[in-house]
């Protein structure tokens, strides 16, 4: 099988639970495809912690500031307590300001819509994940949610020249700026600004809420939807539940210097070690990490050997309605490449 003509070094973030398991199987499927890749692996999470005493080391940073290119397996957050989001922490150091989402039905899944293809574009680095929280009384804590022109209008430009580029036809915002008129005020401006330099896009908003219902009732009225942080979060997990789930859901975490790659479910600690975990999700996120670096052409294929692997419906596990393992799914996707 004919490799790719340079070697490429990566950094490779294995993450917790089911991390390692996915991002092994990910890592066997690419050579499979003939990228030469040297992969340089780092730790995070609670893996990291046992072994570094930090969640996020200093090494994994400066590998992804060296390598400039990521793949990250999913890294438990605890809720309410313990360390905060090591995914939000890489996005703030590494100024990955806009998040890539999309979200594309696949053959034979089970799900409420067939043939959606939709991006979604998140603003990454402020609104109210900027996590400047406080207590201000007992009983009383303040969280503020930052908006600067500067990200609005660079997660806008990400958006519309994603567009353009990928020959889609709209960008629609989403905003909140019938009650907060500053900073979801700040974000729609922004984003008029930006939509003016590109009349060949159709530009239109909708309120966040009501983006909510109208994806449910007719989600095929969307192509590219740009939002700010914790809006798009939301809305991404959203839009996933409309093509079967999480555990095909792809994600990139894109700035100017720098880009991780990652699947977007959890680290799922109660199947981790059983060779049960799905690693599409994690897949399709490499698929676009290839695309990314060039090598389309191994891109494409691997998504087409997913594709097949899913229409034939055999070897399926356990969240796509199969009793495959781990092991199982990706000898069918090295199969059929």
């Amino acid at each position: 099988m004919r490799e790719s003509q340079s070697r490429k070094t990566i950094t490779l973030i294995k993450g917790d639970g089911i991390g390692p398991e996915v991002a092994d199987a990910v890592v066997k499927i690419i050579a499979a495809a003939g990228v030469a890749i040297g992969w340089d692996v780092a730790p995070a999470g609670a893996n990291a912690f046992e072994k570094c005493g930090t969640v996020l080391p200093e090494y994994t940073v400066d590998s992804v500031k060296k390598n400039k290119v990521a793949l990250k397996g999913p890294v438990g957050t605890p809720i309410g307590e313990g360390f905060k989001s090591i995914s939000v922490a890489l996005r703030k150091r590494l100024e990955l300001y806009a998040n890539l989402r999309p979200v594309k039905s696949l053959p034979k899944i089970n799900s409420r819509y067939q043939n959606i293809d939709l991006i979604i574009v998140r603003e990454n680095t402020e609104g109210l994940y900027s996590g400047i929280e406080h207590e201000v009384v007992p009983g009383v804590v303040e969280s503020l949610k930052i908006i600067t022109e500067k990200a609005s209008t660079r997660i806008a430009e990400f958006a519309f020249q994603y567009a353009r580029n990928n020959n889609r036809k709209k960008v629609t915002a989403v905003h909140k700026a019938n009650i907060m008129k500053l900073s979801d005020g700040l974000f729609l401006q922004c984003s008029r600004k930006v939509a003016e330099k590109y009349p060949d896009i159709e530009y239109d908003e909708k309120i966040v809420d009501n983006a909510c219902m109208q994806l449910i009732l007719n989600p095929y009225q969307f192509d590219v939807m740009v939002l700010e942080n914790l809006y798009g979060d939301i809305i991404s997990d959203l839009c996933a539940g409309l093509v079967g789930g999480l555990g095909t859901a792809p994600g990139a975490n894109i700035g100017n210097e720098y880009a991780i790659f990652e699947a977007v479910h959890g680290s799922a600690p109660d199947i981790a070690g059983k060779n049960l975990a799905n690693p599409i999700a994690l897949l399709r996120s490499a698929i676009l990490m290839l695309e990314y670096i060039g090598e389309q052409p191994a891109a494409t294929r691997i998504q087409r050997a997913i594709e097949k692997v899913l229409e034939k419906g055999k070897v399926l596990t356990r969240d796509l309605g199969g009793t495959a393992t781990t092991t199982e799914i990706t000898g069918a996707i090295i199969a059929e490449l």
